[in-house]
């Protein structure tokens, strides 16, 4: 089972060798690496072209957004399974291989899991479990959304969904997965695959009520295609969307890992973190 990663970036050169050492780590042969760059101008392009000779494939020429540089990175990739670790963000130790297991294990077509919140000096802040019981109930009527760094799919679902939606500017995330997991058979795994870093050039911060009118137009345009009657559609809504402010809250308090707050991300490989030991 060969695994195809693709990193977008823009302007991120501070953090891209991160990123890009934590995937080449974890590649095994016949796996493929693609960066994609949307012509950043902060002297990122010296540092994609001394990763060349490693990296599968590389672009660096302006793009329309996050979303249609991953739709150029997964047009080029052939291998079995997809994901993508946004620039700045990293793979622990052992994330694809634990990746492939897992998908053959659970016979899933969509895995996802837990990770890390870091700071910009790759110290964790906090441990993020990215558990849901219904993923599409959950995201189709709470608008929640997996930890997008700890997901991991087979190619055939990808193109049977269409793919990446490339005119999407902040929640082509939660829009791929919404349609992957109503098409799919997703399945959660009891594993941190990987740290997301929080930093203030962040479009998931700095976009963050413009990420949540997109997620709202695509959640209702699925719910309507529903069988559901609207009356439905109103008391699952209400109910999802209590369930995940609760999940919100307990994910602060009632899951945190403090004996891991601190910690170098490098220290910590791809495991179950939950529960304690």
């Amino acid at each position: 089972m060969h695994i195809s990663v693709v990193t977008p970036s823009f302007n991120m050169k501070s953090y891209l060798p991160r990123t890009i050492e934590s995937v080449l780590r974890n590649l095994r042969r016949g796996d493929e690496y693609f960066v994609i760059d949307g012509g950043s101008s902060d002297g990122s392009l010296e540092v994609i072209r001394g990763y060349a000779d490693r990296l599968t494939g590389w672009i660096s020429e302006s793009d329309r957004g996050y979303a249609h540089a991953l739709s150029k990175g997964f047009r080029r990739a052939t291998g079995d399974v997809l994901c993508w670790i946004n620039c700045g963000d990293v793979l622990l130790s052992g994330a694809l291989d634990a990746a492939r297991t897992e998908l053959q294990r659970t016979g899933a077509d969509l895995i996802f899991g837990d990770d890390f919140y870091i700071d910009e000096a790759d110290r964790v802040i906090f441990f993020s479990r990215g558990c849901v019981e219904d993923l599409r109930t959950a995201m189709l009527y709470g608008g929640w959304t997996p930890l997008q760094d700890a997901c991991f799919w087979r190619r055939e679902l990808y193109q049977r969904v269409g793919g990446i939606d490339a005119q999407l500017k902040y929640a082509a995330d939660y829009d791929l997965f919404l349609r992957m997991a109503l098409n799919g058979k997703p399945a959660y795994v009891a594993k941190a695959f990987s740290a997301f870093r929080r930093h203030a050039d962040q479009k998931s911060i700095a976009g963050a009520a413009a990420y949540r009118d997109e997620r709202e137009r695509v959640r209702a345009r699925e719910a309507a295609r529903t069988k559901h009657s609207t009356l439905q559609r109103l008391a699952r809504t209400l109910q999802q969307g209590f369930t995940v402010r609760w999940r919100a809250r307990v994910s602060q308090r009632g899951w945190r890992r403090p004996d891991l707050e601190g910690r170098l991300i490098d220290e910590l490989p791809c495991a179950a973190y939950w529960p304690p030991p």
